[in-house]
């Protein structure tokens, strides 16, 4: 009687499961290949002929720096990310699992709110009249406003703000699966601190590196409403060029074309974190 319910409750989910990739996954990407070797059109968006004009435009210098620009700040935010994330996690999972807990839920209180909300909130700090200047001249530490709004550090310090946890959470995960009797062999067999963290740590914890740095280093090249509020026009992030190439310039297989490329950067390091795991899976570990 069991067997009979549960057959057609998994059949149901299997249904459901596959239904919702293929019209929300497969077939929205499906769309956006077709567009990105279609041909420009001012009145229909896309026309036939089939080319590959949008992924040649992609070498243009003007974009080709802009695209570098933004893997340059995407990278420095996913540095930042990396070295506060990575002291926080190994430290959040040797608190005391009560105090644990109140951690993590406070880590993940901010997603309550829009991520645009907090931006804005966050450039009323960072104003020349904002929160941090006006408390920085109380103390006498500066005489006059301090220009941090509108610059690439104020960019990078949203993006770091909104996509930190992605880097602690999955760190916190793989840090507290460490094994401790892993580290009392490294020390009983005479290696320092050191040589333990680099040598066992770091090995052991790698998944969790590549996992947290694909959780932020794409999304920080796409979150094009960041550089829109805090950074100006002068620091464009990848996500600006798409959303401008769909909604102002009209050009759909150019927009199509390096949101492909982003989906390729994402397989790329989806495939890396995977070919890690299996790494540390056949030495044993």
């Amino acid at each position: 009687m069991g067997n009979t319910l549960q057959q057609p409750f998994r059949t149901a989910v299997l249904v459901l499961v596959w239904g919702w990739l293929l019209f929300l996954v497969f077939t929205p990407n499906l769309l956006v290949v077709g567009a990105s070797v279609m041909t420009r059109d001012p009145s229909n968006f896309i026309a036939f002929p089939l080319n590959l004009d949008a992924y040649r435009q992609l070498l243009n210098p003007l974009y080709l720096d802009v695209f570098l620009h933004s893997l340059y700040m995407a990278a420095m935010t996913t540095l930042i990310c990396l070295l506060i994330g990575y002291p926080f996690a190994w430290s959040l999972s040797k608190v005391a699992r009560k105090n644990r807990v109140l951690l993590i839920f406070l880590l993940i209180v901010p997603f309550w709110t829009n991520s645009l909300v907090r931006t804005y909130a966050l450039k009323l700090i960072l104003a020349t009249n904002g929160l941090l200047n006006n408390g920085l001249m109380a103390m006498g530490i500066i005489d006059a406003p301090m220009q941090m709004l509108y610059t690439e550090g104020a960019v990078i310090i949203g993006l770091v703000y909104l996509l930190l946890p992605f880097m602690i959470l999955p760190l916190y995960t793989v840090f507290e699966d460490l094994r401790e009797d892993f580290l009392r062999a490294s020390h009983d067999l005479g290696a320092g601190r050191w040589s333990t963290f680099i040598h066992v740590i770091v090995p052991l914890t790698l998944p969790g590196v590549l996992a947290g740095v694909m959780l932020v280093l794409l999304p920080a090249m796409g979150l094009f409403f960041v550089p829109d509020v805090l950074g100006g026009s002068r620091n464009l992030l990848v996500g600006n060029v798409i959303k401008n190439q769909f909604l102002d310039a009209r050009n759909w297989p150019f927009g199509a074309a390096a949101s492909i490329m982003l989906t390729l950067a994402m397989a790329f390091l989806m495939f890396a974190h995977r070919l890690s795991k299996r790494r540390i899976g056949e030495d044993g570990v």
